[in-house]
């Protein structure tokens, strides 16, 4: 903005006091702005029709409207058209300060294609004018408003511009190409001469756009941005700008040139290295930073590492959070490289910017080695007062991570967090510090006791209901296992009297716990749980009812103990979605709902069909309630005579496609599982319109699946056009048997000719037969995805005897993260709390499983992967279930596959 429109804003007409800074001060701070509305401004705007123009006032004028645009303000298509015609009219006055604000009034105006043209012969007159200013911005706003029809008109103007010797007008016009080649790369892509005539600018900004340009018209074709990178690296660059540009697309090439060859040869790295040499701070910043992410040999990391020490002592405050925060990045994954920087580091944690003193904490945290732990807690219990909550979090995620590191100092660091829980601060920061005890519990037994306690002490005095239910839940899991379970029941019974009813119904569920775990106990625990049966809230009394009743062996829910414990604490491993579908689905009757039929696997994604477009969906996958669709599967098959006598269905698959989208015929076949049998139903779709099939059949070959015998079939009789149909095919098997096979499938039929016009079918038919693809039973239709809540605590109540634990090789694989998804295809099983994403840059990694296996016997796995070499991938697999031999069967599916 000119200086002299600056000044014209602070106009005492115009600008009006909004705040006053002291009442004793007499100085008042002004806005031009305040208490601007569009209906006057608009008024005012009739000041650009005056025959004789004040730039001063249409100057002030432009302003409001820009302020109202920028804040959101809409114009209506009318009052947008009369701005932008009037507006146009300014273009009269030679007042350099006002002609740069219409520029900038027709680009937020956004005029229409036939808006355009009114002011694009002013636009081209001030691109080709002697000043350079107006051919500057008369470049951006016509590339800003023009189609792909007008700038074929002015293209010639622009290629000049780019290669002009005024450094202002040619980056102008390398910037709109940048903005231009998203919508018109053709014509952009002709320019390529000019562009790199312009990256050998002596000018800074030129050099640096026409880099950027280049890239881009160049970005799809690796060989040409390798070529480029090639020659610029040899020393034609000399902006510092377009240095940092060349830094990234040289390291994107290195790592491209890395993932296509073996002999893992990096070209270009010497540049990335000169780099750290340059004069350039930013230069060296972005070389250090690009060398940081790279995977790189210690001895190659070493020199970065040195030159961002070297930045964490400078003076500049951008160039030392620069630098711990590339460090930090570093620390993650290679932390034994920091180790050398934590000097500086120490230095840097009393930092007057809170940013590079949490950075230089955090990072610190993760390159500490175990006696630096003691010194480390101490320093840091100084910093936490002056830091807001979100920094505090990331403080409070690296010491868990270097609790985890280092547990025998696992006592100073809980007792830290403990004093932190005491401390003001908001729910996010203590729900950090909360789950990180939790995860500390977990993973170090020493620290569990200890935990606890200081969990205990922080909901005496806890404001928030989540995080009060959420450890009352831990307590219930973990206190009774503990050494001395009855010194908890205080701070949970003071729940009861002094919480809100959420809290009051999570407190008598934990004690209810305590009761059923702890037989010393259990006497005291009925006392509590009686004086909560006056409760106010019916939810408190309920669940103190439901307890008393099934603790005191009043409820039959089972012959022994582990029955009435399963079922008050067991996880509850029904998907609530399908338990809904069930019950909508449920026909009061003589017969009472039972749970034991509702489906218990997890679906990850809808059943339905895929089909071709105009398809009407198969027959047999209800789509619409896909949650209830295995209900919908048990009760058509009961109803099947031939069926009836298999038993309750265990699981039915996704269906499998068993022809292409565009076929004559489409076909996909439902794997349904029974205990000694395996129905496919088979959905047909007959696409042509002059063809009616009859007496469908699937000719099964179960050659290559000795183990599987034909029951019985079930043929269609009938598949008129675009109506779909579903034939049946049922073998018996070895029961509880996870047995694998390859079936070859035809479709036999009669083919009868049909008049479309008359809808007539000829009598006579010709047989004909088509061949479909193969279908695979595999182990994992044998099992049921299955979540469970709490895999550690179900992991606890299995018998250890049944756990059986191998290692095996899984060779080479691409990364960890395919090796872990092959695993959880093979078996078929629910990946638990997450585990099935494996973090980047990861050599090991823990995956959790679990499933119920046919035969409803429960099956828990723990896998562990980690890289053995190169690409090599070893995996230990440990799996506990019901049934021993089921644990065997499962070991002996990995082996096999």
């Amino acid at each position: 903005m000119p200086r002299s429109l600056a000044g014209d804003l602070t106009d005492p007409e115009m600008a009006q006091p909004y705040m006053k800074k002291d009442d004793d001060d007499e100085e008042i701070e002004y806005s031009p702005f305040f208490g601007i509305e569009k209906g006057a401004v608009l008024q005012e705007a009739r000041a650009f029709h005056d025959p004789q123009l004040d730039a001063r006032r249409c100057s002030q004028v432009i302003t409001k409207l820009l302020y109202l645009l920028n804040q959101g303000e809409t114009f209506t298509k009318v009052e947008a058209t009369e701005v932008f015609f009037a507006v146009t009219k300014l273009f009269q006055s030679k007042d350099a300060g006002l002609r740069r604000l219409v520029y900038l009034m027709i680009k937020e105006l956004s005029p229409s294609s036939d808006e355009v043209i009114i002011v694009t012969s002013s636009l081209m007159k001030d691109m080709n004018s002697k000043t350079d200013m107006y051919r500057a911005n008369a470049i951006r706003v016509l590339c800003r408003i023009i189609d792909g029809t007008l700038l074929t008109q002015i293209e010639r103007y622009l290629k000049q511009a780019i290669v002009d010797k005024n450094p202002v007008v040619a980056s102008a016009a390398l910037v709109s190409g940048i903005h231009l080649l998203q919508a018109n790369p053709e014509i952009v892509k002709r320019w390529s001469n000019e562009v790199q005539e312009a990256v050998q600018s002596r000018a800074a900004l030129v050099q640096f756009h026409g880099l950027a340009l280049l890239h881009q018209i160049r970005q799809n074709d690796r060989l040409a941005i390798s070529k480029m990178v090639s020659g610029l690296t040899k020393g034609s660059v000399r902006s510092p700008l377009a240095q940092c540009l060349l830094i990234r697309y040289t390291s994107q090439v290195i790592c491209e040139s890395c993932m296509n060859t073996q002999n893992g040869d990096r070209p270009f790295f010497d540049y990335l290295e000169s780099c750290l040499r340059h004069k350039s701070e930013m230069v060296i910043l972005e070389a250090a930073r690009k060398i940081a992410e790279m995977d790189v040999t210690s001895r190659e990391l070493a020199p970065a590492v040195t030159v961002l020490q070297l930045f964490l002592t400078s003076s500049k405050p951008v160039l030392r959070f620069a630098a711990v925060r590339t460090l930090n990045k570093v620390a993650m994954t290679r932390p034994l490289a920091v180790t050398n920087c934590n000097v500086d580091l120490e230095s840097l944690m009393s930092d007057q910017n809170r940013s590079i003193a949490t950075l230089a904490i955090t990072t610190l945290l993760k390159t500490g080695n175990e006696s630096s732990v003691d010194r480390l807690m101490k320093q840091i219990t100084n910093f936490m007062s002056d830091i807001a909550d979100e920094f505090k979090i990331v403080v409070v995620e690296a010491i868990r991570s270097l609790c985890l590191k280092f547990p025998l100092k696992h006592r100073s660091m809980m007792n830290f967090l403990s004093n932190s829980l005491r401390e003001e601060g908001g729910f996010e920061y203590k729900k950090a510090i909360v789950d990180s005890i939790v995860t500390i519990i977990s993973e170090i037994p020493d620290a569990k006791e200890i935990g606890l306690l200081y969990l205990c002490e922080f909901i005496e005095d806890c404001e928030f209901t989540y995080l009060s239910s959420q450890i009352l839940h831990l307590l219930g899991n973990e206190g009774p296992r503990t050494s001395d379970p009855s010194r908890y029941i205080r701070y949970i019974y003071n729940r009861v009297i002094l919480e809100n009813a959420t809290v009051r119904a999570s407190a008598v569920s934990t004690l209810a716990k305590f009761g059923a775990l702890v037989d010393a106990l259990k006497p005291r625990i009925f006392v509590l749980l009686r004086r909560c049966l006056f409760d106010t809230d019916d939810e408190v009394r309920d669940r103190a009812t439901l307890y008393l009743q099934t603790l005191d062996g009043e409820v039959a829910v089972g012959n022994t103990e582990k029955d009435v414990k399963e079922f008050l604490f067991g996880s509850f491993d029904v998907p609530l979605a399908n338990l809904e579908a069930s019950l909508r689905t449920y026909e009061p009757s003589e017969e009472p709902f039972d749970i034991s039929f509702v489906s218990r696997e997890v679906k990850s994604q809808p059943l339905q069909e895929k089909k071709a477009p105009g398809k009407k969906q198969l027959a047999g996958a209800p789509a619409p309630a896909p949650v209830s669709a295995v209900d919908a599967y048990q009760k058509m098959l009961s109803s099947i005579p031939e069926f009836s006598g298999f038993g309750i269905l265990f699981k039915s698959s996704e269906p499998v496609e068993l022809t292409e989208a565009e076929t004559e015929y489409a076909v996909n076949v439902v794997k349904h599982i029974y205990k000694g049998h395996i129905v496919l139903q088979y959905n047909c779709t007959n696409t042509i319109p002059e063809q009616l099939l009859e007496n469908v059949i699937v000719y099964v070959d179960a050659t290559d699946a000795e183990e599987f015998s034909e029951v019985c079939s079930k043929p269609l009789r009938s598949l008129p056009y675009d109506s779909p149909g579903q034939i049946f095919v049922a073998f018996e098997k070895p029961e509880h048997v996870p047995t694998a096979g390859k079936f070859s499938n035809v479709l036999k039929f009669i083919v009868k000719e049909v008049d479309i016009s008359t809808g007539e079918v000829d009598e006579d038919g010709v047989e004909d037969e088509y061949q479909i693809e193969d279908l695979e039973i595999v182990s994992a239709d044998y099992m049921l995805r299955v979540a469970v809540s709490n895999f550690r605590n179900a992991w606890e109540n299995m018998d250890p005897e049944s756990e059986r634990v191998d290692e095996y090789g899984l060779g080479v694989r691409e990364s960890l993260a395919e090796a872990v998804s092959a695993v959880i295809s093979i078996l078929g099983m629910q990946p638990c709390e997450g585990t099935e994403v494996v973090p980047k840059n990861a050599r090991s990694h823990t995956c959790l499983l679990s499933g119920v296996f046919i035969g409803d016997v429960k099956v828990l796995v723990r896998l562990s992967f980690g890289l053995s070499g190169p690409k090599e991938v070893a995996m230990k697999l440990a799996v506990r279930s019901d049934d021993p031999e089921v644990s065997d069967k499962i070991h002996e599916i990995v082996a096999s596959g």
